[in-house]
This record gives structure tokens, C-alpha cells and sequence, in this order.
């Protein structure tokens, strides 16, 4: 069963933030594809605590984790199945893609995260309306 909110432990916020503060290149191509609304309307979080861990990218309507696996997973292959198997305890979805298929192959990572969504996710996003009055930033785009 999927929780509406994760707990994380307060003691990783501000390792959160030195995170995102020093992004590798994968993540900054990434995070361009995915920051503000652009991955089919969903928001997601760089460098999120959730539980004991910091995850690369989050989305929380989904419950969706993004990693992304460089150099600092080298021979932590153990390790990193042990964290992904605690955080689908969780219950949340957890992608993984290496630093290489980022960096060289956006557009298939790109397609992957959204046929995981199109398979995930029931309703598709669509404008807020209450009646026929669209509730957003642009009033005159959505009305009917």
C-alpha cells in the first residue's frame, strides 16, 4: 500500500542541500528534463530525503524515484539493492539509470520514466476545472 507522505530522518536535510549544490552532470542533464512541470506535468524533487536515504530524483503523486548510478556506486551493488529494497517498503517505485545511458542516451532514459508514468499513473494530468472555470495561472487557455 502506497503512503501519501515518507518520513526522512531531519538529520539528512542538510546533506540534501550540499547534494544539490554540488550535482554531477547527469543529474543537471536530468534534472533539466524533469525540474518545473516537464516530465508529462509532474513535479519532482532533486536530492530528497525520504526514510534514512537521499534520493536522486523523487515525484510524489507517483511515489517514483529516479537514481542515477555513477561512479559512486562502483561495488555497491549489495548495498544499493539493500537501500532500494527499504525504500519499496516504503512503497515507492524505484528507476535506476547509469550515469552513461544519461549522459549518451537521454532521449531513451527520457522515454523509459514515461512509459513507466503512461503504465502508472490511472488518470492522465489535465487542467483543474470546477465546473467550467479553469482553476491555474492561465484562465483564458482551458476554458470550455
Amino acid at each position: 500500500m502506497k503512503k501519501a507522505f515518507v518520513d526522512y530522518n531531519l538529520n539528512l536535510k542538510s546533506n540534501s542541500r550540499l547534494l544539490r549544490n554540488n550535482s554531477t552532470l547527469s543529474e543537471v542533464l536530468l534534472w533539466k528534463k524533469l525540474r518545473a512541470g516537464s516530465m508529462m506535468g509532474f513535479k519532482f524533487n532533486r536530492q530528497k530525503p525520504l526514510g534514512n536515504y537521499i534520493v536522486d530524483f523523487y515525484c510524489k503523486p507517483l511515489n517514483l524515484i529516479i537514481e542515477i548510478d555513477g561512479s559512486s556506486h562502483d561495488n555497491k551493488y549489495e548495498k544499493d539493492c539493500y537501500r532500494q529494497n527499504e525504500l519499496e517498503k516504503l512503497g515507492l517505485t524505484v528507476l535506476r539509470f547509469t550515469d552513461l545511458q544519461v549522459k549518451k542516451d537521454m532521449n531513451n532514459v527520457i522515454r523509459g520514466i514515461e512509459i513507466w508514468v503512461n503504465e502508472n499513473k490511472k488518470t492522465p494530468l489535465a487542467p483543474f476545472l470546477r465546473g467550467n472555470e479553469f482553476i491555474g495561472k492561465n484562465k483564458n487557455s482551458a476554458q470550455r
